[in-house]
């Protein structure tokens, strides 16, 4: 059995789950938060995107998964009022190992659109969300396809250096 097939978080909310010991990966991407909103802003004044594409690469499962999700759309939504320009759409790529826990994801989508719909209104954009479990070892989207792609705590399993990496 290949390594990706079994190597993955705890899934679920138990007390050894992801879920529950998740706090570190939420202090570093707080700490991460300015470098997100310099690149979202740059990016967002450069294309002006009537629908934005995102991933997000190992976004695991638990009380951070949306939280990159949540913050670029805090980022453009913002920035879009004060240019007086409508909100793009946001189209955001969740993707892990398949043995991640998605449906424990998924099952938090009706209150996270709640969440955004209680406390952005109609001033932002509509949100997209989509599961695309893999390997970043091989191909996971078409060329081209997004503009920001996100990773903080996927590097540390790289077991590998990867091909195009070598040929750059």
């Amino acid at each position: 059995m290949e390594i990706q097939q079994v190597l993955h978080m705890n899934g679920g909310d138990g007390k050894t789950s992801y879920a529950i010991n998740s706090q570190l990966q939420r202090t570093v991407a707080a700490m991460v938060k300015p470098i997100l909103e310099e690149s979202m802003e740059e990016l967002y004044l450069n294309l002006f995107p009537e629908c934005l594409k995102m991933a997000d690469l190992g976004c695991s499962a638990g009380p951070n998964t949306l939280l990159v999700v949540s913050t670029v759309m805090d980022i453009i939504g913002t920035k879009s009022q004060k240019l007086n320009r409508p909100p793009p759409s946001l189209q955001a790529f969740l993707n892990d190992l398949p043995g991640n826990d998605f449906n424990t994801m998924f099952k938090s989508l009706p209150s996270f659109y709640k969440k955004l719909e209680n406390e952005k209104g109609s001033s932002f954009g509509h949100c997209f969300i989509t599961a695309v479990p893999g390997s970043f070892y091989g191909r996971l989207f078409p060329n081209n396809s997004l503009h920001f792609v996100h990773s903080s705590y996927a590097l540390m399993w790289l077991s590998e250096v990867i091909d195009n990496i070598l040929a750059s």
